[in-house]
């Protein structure tokens, strides 16, 4: 099927203009998901804050109940006791000094980045390698951190980090085409409530105004998110 026809078989399967359930969307994600190998699930939120406040950016982390599909690459920088308790909790790698000389030298093979408080003020120089790159240690991520061993299993598990861009909006990944349609709407439902949570307490007017769940290759799904009660 060329891209076009599978494109129009994808619009056909559903009311483009109308907001579905979470439960309907996921069916239809699933349905639309014809490409030739797992595509993921993302949820795409749109949020009513002002990006230019600082104290209405809106970041955070959940972990999702039925994983996220994919096993993510853990590196953790720590001394002594710290580093062992990263490596008998799944850490890939985990190391002090000789880490953060590898990472400034161009190595990258991780997902996520944890690093232990005492560690950050010799992170700073790695600040324009893995800033741009988002993967900075942080503590409103929960990267940030003495308790390693309960963070890489968390990362291990399913967690999920989210954060707002410059225009106001998260892009998140919910788990994969393959789950059943039960596991994808539990994790969604899971990422809603981290979000509504993190609300900024100086965010006025409408906080969620849409939210649109999707695969890699398919068509936005629109939810109506009154009915999702966060």
């Amino acid at each position: 099927m060329s891209e076009t026809k599978r494109m129009k078989a994808m619009a056909a399967n559903f009311e483009q203009s109308k907001k579905h359930t979470l439960a309907e969307a996921v069916e239809i994600v699933k349905k639309n998901a014809t490409a030739k190998f797992d595509e993921t699930v993302e949820l795409h939120i749109k949020l009513g804050v002002d990006t230019k406040k600082t104290d209405q950016q809106v970041r955070g982390s959940t972990v999702l109940p039925k994983g996220s599909g994919k096993t993510k690459v853990v590196a953790v920088i720590a001394k002594g006791e710290k580093v062992k308790e990263a490596q008998s909790a799944g850490a890939d790698y985990a190391g002090d000094a000789d880490l953060i000389e590898k990472i400034q030298k161009g190595w990258m093979e991780f997902d996520t980045l944890v690093a232990t408080p005492d560690m950050m003020k010799d992170l700073t120089k790695l600040g324009k390698v893995l800033g741009p790159r988002g993967l900075m240690p942080n503590p409103k991520s929960g990267t940030v951190t003495f308790d390693v061993g309960k963070v890489v299993r968390e990362l291990k598990a399913g967690r999920i980090e989210f954060k707002m861009d410059y225009s106001g909006n998260i892009h998140t990944i919910v788990g994969k085409a393959s789950f059943k349609p039960a596991d994808l709407f539990e994790n969604t439902q899971v990422v809603l409530k981290a979000v509504n949570a993190a609300k900024p307490a100086t965010a006025k007017g409408v906080y969620i105004q849409s939210i649109t769940l999707t695969s890699t290759m398919g068509k936005g799904v629109a939810i109506n998110f009154s009915d999702e009660k966060a």
